[in-house]
């Protein structure tokens, strides 16, 4: 078994959050992982990119050849476009709905989130929204990493075990609506929610 993902967003999104937190998460379930990361610009607004090599074999690569990752997980719509080219001809595209703008000539959102819907495999998650209805508008990574859990061969037992050693030190609040939105971004799939 080999599942290969592709996690992007801009700086300040959570990213690199979420491949750490599945790759934590796989090698509890005795995974092999291999990760690596790009970023664009060091800096809120520019490009993240991070490849994430989840499987039960040796894995000699950390980055994912193109047409080969069977998932692009973003967390900005236009910038999940950018890595089409990475998916395998059955790979998911799983996308946030809202927009970061970090560009002045940014597409049309409309265009850009019928060109997310033209491909056969994808989902659109309105993950800001249910993450303030979780209680923390900045979980929107954790909605996300709940929306992905319903497809990659991690269980979600072992990334809420991962969130809750990840956020014990934090606040009861943060650590609750941590664990809330990661569940919202699972049922989200489970309802086919799209934008």
């Amino acid at each position: 078994m080999k599942y290969d993902i592709i996690v992007s967003g801009v700086g300040g999104q959570g990213v690199l959050s979420i491949a750490a937190i599945i790759a934590a998460s796989a090698l509890r379930q005795g995974l092999r992982v291999k990760q690596s990361e790009e970023h664009g610009m060091a800096q809120r607004g520019g490009a993240v990119i991070a490849h994430l090599r989840l499987a039960d074999e040796p894995v000699f690569s950390s980055l994912i050849p193109r047409g080969r990752a069977d998932m692009v997980l973003s967390l900005e719509p236009l910038e999940s476009l950018r890595y089409v080219p990475q998916l395998h001809p059955e790979g998911m595209l799983l996308t946030a709905s809202e927009p970061t703008v970090n560009i002045p000539d940014y597409p049309d959102l409309g265009d850009v989130l019928n060109a997310v819907q033209s491909l056969p495999h994808s989902h659109l998650v309105d993950a800001h929204e249910l993450a303030r209805a979780a209680g923390s508008a900045r979980a929107v990574n954790m909605v996300m990493v709940g929306a992905a859990s319903t497809f990659v061969p991690v269980g979600a037992e072992a990334i809420e075990a991962h969130i809750l050693e990840r956020y014990a030190s934090k606040s009861e609040k943060v650590l609750r609506s941590n664990l809330k939105a990661f569940r919202a971004g699972r049922d989200a799939i489970g309802r086919h929610a799209t934008v």
